[in-house]
């Protein structure tokens, strides 16, 4: 049985909001965890509220009656529809801390977010609040684009060999322990176009980067022997050029209904360029986005 840890979700009812806690109804049924669902009341316009109407308002009141009437009606329909407990919880105030707060407080193993959502939700995921999100926790984010139909069939993991990719991969295989993964590293040829301007012959260019496919293989080969891979679980894809072309381009043409980063790179330029290639997938991308925020030292 996959070990995966409560989970929870927040949601502003939003079609993208109930398509994640949809797929992490699925998630908890199929790994038999605790999911909770949680709906935020932003903080400044209800404080605006208050300032207009005075504190306790019989608007206020009404709104949050409202929430926790809706709130309820999709716990009950997703406890019948995907046979699992949910638990709500009602907060007001900032969307971020109170994600935080409820996570810490349940020990979620995994925050699930909709890729759109009306207003506030949508800038805590496409906006700067999803990256400080991603840099003041160590819980795994998953964000849903799409309706969810079966458990995850094809994962894209994306590695660069730090020890964040051995994460991303232990991840992959917790949250779709069924799927088949593909396990996609990007390379380069180091300062290619200097060489070429510096005289250096294209035969000399090419066999740089044959040896750059081919240590890129043997350090994937050499992953998912470390995670414990058996052969036909999943497949190599060594890519050439830039990371976040690829694997846009590799979720689709692979059909992959799942990306899975890592939080960091090999260095403090690669944790900058993540941050891009996260934002890129995500705007570009239609699989559906697990960020991995924890590496093994």
């Amino acid at each position: 049985m996959t070990v995966l840890g409560p989970i929870l979700v927040a949601t502003d009812f939003s079609a993208h909001a109930r398509q994640a806690a949809d797929r992490a109804a699925r998630l908890a049924h199929e790994a038999h965890s605790p999911l909770t669902l949680l709906h935020v009341l932003p903080g400044e316009p209800l404080a605006q509220l208050r300032e207009w109407l005075g504190a306790s308002s019989a608007a206020e009141q009404a709104m949050r009656a409202e929430a926790h009437q809706q709130l309820r009606a999709l716990a009950a329909a997703l406890a019948g529809a995907r046979r699992v407990r949910v638990h709500t919880e009602d907060a007001a105030g900032s969307t971020l801390d109170e994600i935080l707060r409820a996570a810490e407080r349940l020990d979620a193993q995994l925050l699930v977010l909709g890729a759109r959502g009306a207003g506030f939700l949508r800038r805590l995921v496409l906006g700067t609040t999803s990256e400080r999100l991603m840099r003041l926790t160590d819980r795994p984010l998953l964000v849903v684009r799409q309706t969810p139909h079966e458990p995850y069939r094809r994962v894209l993991v994306a590695v660069d060999f730090s020890p964040w990719s051995r994460d991303a991969v232990a991840l992959a295989r917790r949250v779709a322990p069924n799927a088949h993964l593909l396990l996609l590293t990007a390379f380069q040829v180091p300062f290619e176009e200097k060489l070429r301007f510096a005289g250096v012959d294209a035969d000399t260019v090419e066999r740089y980067r044959q040896q750059a496919r081919a240590q890129a293989r043997e350090r994937v080969f050499a992953l998912a022997d470390e995670a414990g891979l058996a052969p036909a679980h999943w497949e190599p894809c060594v890519v050439e050029g830039d990371a976040s072309l690829r694997i846009v381009e590799n979720e689709q043409v692979q059909g992959c209904d799942l990306v899975v980063l890592g939080k960091h790179g090999q260095s403090a330029t690669a944790d900058l360029l993540l941050g891009s290639v996260t934002k890129h997938v995500l705007a570009e991308g239609s699989a559906d986005v697990l960020v991995s925020t924890r590496h093994r030292a």
